[in-house]
């Protein structure tokens, strides 16, 4: 018998105290990591702040400030940004968001410093990222994306003087559509380099190139040394003494860690495994790995979805694991005893953290969510755990997910009751589900309502053959592993199959319309900026993934007849359940008028339908209220149109 304080109360009725408000209120994203003369510095982005990112620096009084309002250290080279800041002997340079300047910040100094030109019109900028600061010559160097120029963007790497001599920006290489993660060697006589071509994204195929830096500053003699068409490289580093260039390359079928020593251009492997060391590029910056010392390394690695942390002894090969609480981490960094990253796990949030390498300890510099050290609340109480899933799908294949089984301290459920789904599909598509606490998720289970977290085929984290099934295949194998999910779960008993809804952002948001359209299993959804028309994706996205749909499709117009059979909108007769759909209206990724097509195709029909369009958001919400208002209008529309349970703000 239940406890008399529990409730019985029907599943997606119980009331929670994870609230929208309280989400939005005590939430912030932490990124990029950066370690200068023994400090920590991160950047923090802030929906309280209308979506201000601010570059902050621990010190022995807690934390401050280092980039004033109403500056925002954000980029939007590629549209995702990253890279946006770099630090060097305390100062800060940064990209700022609302002109796309380059910035230079001392602080306790004056305002910010602009180092590049104002844009010569509004909506077209040059715009910064992923830049270092040459250790001889005061220069910045990194990637620039010219939007002044007619046409599309023209990418390249370039040096930006740090004097007061008022130099021009100097463009050191270009010629490839895109540039990622510049790197000069410690004596500042070498540059390498990250370089790709459409049709290509850079998981697909990169090359590594390397030139000598004459000492006029201009480079020379640029070779490729590892990479090509087919094989995708991802954040190459020097050794502390310069001898070696280390990479992440996937020749092997999974992004393993190489080495290629400067003087005999001879390359090895360091501790081959079947696990992942890199990410996918969808931002500049990003960091699983940093030298520790000239012979070892720190590094990041993904096995079956989940992160491990471990030390690569460059010396013997061997990779130790060290043993951490956290299953995801990221922008990686150390120097000496001490290694500083963000990390996270399914019942710890998303945190910058420090590690004594040579004590194991560590010690936690900021949480994205300060809420839950809240004794009085008890939040941790209302935390569902997770579990890992592997299911069988079409094709005779297997797919995976992360499923959150609802929890209530409060309430128990009406005997033989089962819980309604909510089947979340992630971004890009090719990314992969996190697994670090989200109370957006706990939103849900906190109500009664499980959620399963989808790692379809074409996901990242299980290798190059996984990531490649989605090739030619967007809209099917996704979509078919989103209803095999699902019904794994009914067949367990675990889920009620007749109240299940589908949600995703993005690229998930067309893998969530697609399924409501394509298959008939779900009883609802929302999508979030998704795609509705690929064709009209093809021919109206930002330069980064203007390509991209050649190899989740085919090519476009050659392949039209696809595009059209695969596209929801042309089929939005045969999508006869509620759909809600947010969108803002400056996304340059998935344009508005992709949402609004297929609101107004649903509209005619007279199926039950929501739409929100936010103003001065672009591709991903920022902003606190809408941040708000989203979790709030989903839960409103399920309850009313699919689960029937009444609302439980």
């Amino acid at each position: 018998m239940s406890s008399p304080s529990i409730k019985t109360a029907p599943y997606g009725s119980w009331k929670s105290p994870i609230t929208s408000d309280l989400i939005v209120a005590q939430c912030i994203s932490l990124s990029e990591v950066c370690l200068d003369d023994g400090q920590v510095y991160w950047l923090e982005g802030r929906p309280q702040e209308q979506g201000r990112y601010v570059v902050v620096r621990a010190d022995a009084n807690g934390r401050t400030d280092i980039t004033p309002l109403p500056f925002n250290a954000r980029s939007r080279v590629h549209e995702y940004g990253g890279g946006s800041w770099a630090v060097r002997n305390g100062t800060v340079y940064f990209s700022n968001f609302a002109d796309g300047r380059l910035y230079r910040h001392v602080p306790r100094a004056s305002e910010p410093q602009a180092l590049t030109p104002e844009p010569p019109a509004r909506g077209r900028q040059w715009r910064f990222a992923d830049g270092v600061i040459g250790p001889h010559r005061s220069r910045w160097i990194g990637v620039r994306e010219d939007h002044t120029v007619d046409g599309e963007p023209v990418n390249a790497i370039v040096a930006v003087d740090l004097g007061d001599d008022g130099r021009p920006v100097e463009v050191l290489t270009t010629g490839h559509d895109f540039y990622a993660s510049p790197r000069l060697s410690p004596d500042g006589q070498w540059l390498a380099w990250l370089a790709w071509d459409h049709p290509n994204m850079p998981w697909n195929g990169t090359r590594l190139y390397l030139a000598e830096v004459s000492q006029h500053g201009a480079i020379g003699g640029a070779q490729v040394i590892a990479g090509g068409a087919t094989e995708s490289i991802f954040q190459p580093e020097w050794s502390p003494d310069g001898a070696q260039i280390v990479f992440v390359s996937d020749r092997s079928g999974w992004w393993n860690l190489y080495s290629l020593e400067l003087t005999t251009r001879t390359t090895r492997a360091l501790a081959p495994m079947a696990a992942e060391f890199g990410l996918p590029q969808w931002s500049l910056g990003i960091s699983t790995y940093a030298f520790s010392g000239p012979d070892r390394i720190i590094c990041s690695y993904t096995e079956g979805g989940l992160g491990s942390l471990a030390v690569l002894d460059l010396a013997n090969g061997t990779l130790t694991p060290i043993a951490t609480r956290f299953t995801e981490f990221g922008s990686l960094r150390a120097g000496g005893e001490r290694a500083v990253f963000r990390a996270g796990a399914p019942d710890h949030p998303a945190s910058i953290v420090t590690l004594d390498l040579a004590s194991g300890r560590h010690s936690v510099l900021k949480r994205a969510i300060d809420i839950l050290d809240r004794s009085d609340l008890h939040l941790d109480d209302y935390l569902t755990r997770v579990e890992s899933v592997e299911f069988p799908t079409t094709g005779g294949q297997t797919a995976f997910g992360l499923f959150y089984p609802p929890h209530n301290p409060d309430y128990a459920p009406a005997a033989e009751e089962r819980p309604p789904l909510l089947v979340k599909c992630h971004g890009g598509p090719t990314s992969a589900a996190s697994s670090t606490l989200n109370l957006g998720v706990q939103y849900w289970t906190s109500r009664g309502i499980a959620v399963l977290d989808v790692n379809h085929r074409g996901s990242t984290g299980f290798g190059r053959a996984y990531r490649d099934r989605l090739q030619l295949n967007w809209g099917v194998v996704d979509v078919d592993d989103c209803v095999a999910g699902a019904k794994f779960l009914d067949a367990q008993g675990r889920v009620d199959g007749k109240r299940c809804v589908i949600s995703g952002g993005s690229a998930g948001g067309y893998t969530t319309l697609a399924t409501l359209t394509f298959r008939d299993f779900f009883q609802g959804g929302a999508s979030y900026y998704g795609v509705s028309d690929i064709a009209a994706l093809a021919r109206d996205t930002h330069k980064f993934e203007s390509h991209y749909l050649d190899w989740l499709i085919g090519p476009y117009p050659q392949e039209a007849a696809r595009y059209r059979e695969r596209s929801p909108l042309y089929h939005a007769d045969r999508l006869a359940k509620p759909v809600i759909f947010f969108q803002g209206n400056e996304d340059a990724v998935v344009p508005p008028n992709q949402t609004e097509a297929m609101v107004d195709a649903l509209r005619r029909k007279g199926n039950p339908v929501g739409y929100f369009l936010f103003s001065g958001e672009q591709h991903g919400f920022r902003k606190a209220d809408n941040i708000r208002c989203c979790l709030d209008a989903e839960l409103a529309f399920y309850s009313i149109e699919v689960f029937r349970t009444g609302l439980t703000f």
